[in-house]
């Protein structure tokens, strides 16, 4: 699993550069699909290597979002301030709610996030002064990127940016799942009760990996306001930890070359359907979803090792 996170990485670099090339007019939506990419990996921390499901996940990507918008707005048009910032914010928020998380069984963990979730849209949509309710804030500008490269029209900049971020996170997350860290949290979601038999600190992994998914979740919402110069209620709200979590799971958690392949595979599925038919594209996208976990056990990265094991030597 590691080796194939390694060898996809080269494909990745490639690909980002080739999409550029060879679909310029879709630079939006891929920006957007490398953006979800983002935050698939943070949510895939949780789920697929420390064993943790959320259903409010979508908290710190609106934290990091409003964050970086609002920095915009009254402190410093810096986009790299802005994102740093945003993932400061995220972790706090996430490091302060994380001993609740380390305590709880996937029961009540399940319920606490949901929980969180609701509250913190609710108190966004109550403090107009700072997130604007219901409108968003979209009164901000963005500066260049190390003040060389401005933001334009056709979003080469924000296209160039997003991906940035992707391979950043990315490298970093195969660091972090590679590491004795990361190993003792797949030795936790597969049986937390033995790993603290032999002495392992589970609540301390516990609540350093949640610090670390918000923060990564906070930079994917960071990014995302930055680029469409907009933050709303709807990037803290349950549909969209929802679909990161679809997100992961297609893909097969634990996989992050397989969370990646599942975004994209998402984003472009989800970007044909609303095309094809704006009224009714939920329904197929549901008709896919449910087909492509029947198909491939194991997610993406599941089907694609099934592959390799059947391809005659």
């Amino acid at each position: 699993m590691r080796s194939a996170t390694l060898r996809f990485a080269p494909i990745l670099l490639i690909a980002g550069p080739a999409a550029y090339f060879l679909l310029p007019d879709y630079l939006g939506v891929i920006t957007e699909i490398m953006i979800l990419a983002t935050f698939a990996l943070s949510y895939d921390l949780l789920q697929g290597y420390a064993g943790i499901v959320s259903l409010g996940h979508a908290s710190f990507f609106g934290i990091g979002a409003y964050t970086a918008a609002k920095l915009a707005q009254t402190v410093t048009i810096d986009p790299i301030a802005g994102l740093a910032a945003a993932a400061l914010l995220s972790a706090a928020v996430a490091g302060v709610l994380s001993p609740i998380i380390a305590r709880g069984n996937d029961l009540t963990r399940l319920l606490i996030t949901l929980g969180i979730g609701a509250l913190l849209f609710e108190a966004a949509n109550e403090a107009r002064a700072v997130t604007n309710g219901a409108d968003g804030l979209s009164d901000f500008d963005i500066g260049p990127i190390l003040g060389l490269f401005p933001f334009d029209f056709a979003g080469e900049t924000a296209f160039f940016y997003a991906f940035a971020v992707l391979l950043l996170i990315y490298a970093a997350m195969w660091r972090i799942t590679t590491s004795p860290f990361g190993l003792a949290l797949t030795g936790i979601r597969e049986n937390t009760a033995r790993m603290a038999s032999i002495g392992a600190p589970t609540a301390w992994h516990i609540a350093v990996s949640y610090t670390i998914s918000g923060a990564i979740a906070g930079m994917a919402g960071a990014v995302l306001a930055q680029t469409s110069r907009f933050a709303s209620l709807d990037m803290l709200g349950f549909d969209r930890s929802a679909e990161v979590m679809m997100v992961a799971t297609l893909g097969g958690t634990g996989t992050i070359h397989g969370v990646v392949l599942s975004a994209i595979s998402f984003g472009a599925v989800k970007d044909a359907l609303s095309t094809l038919s704006p009224k009714y594209w939920h329904l197929g996208l549901g008709l896919v979803l449910m087909a492509s976990v029947l198909a491939m056990r194991g997610g993406i990265a599941g089907g694609l090792r099934a592959l390799v094991r059947r391809k005659p030597a």
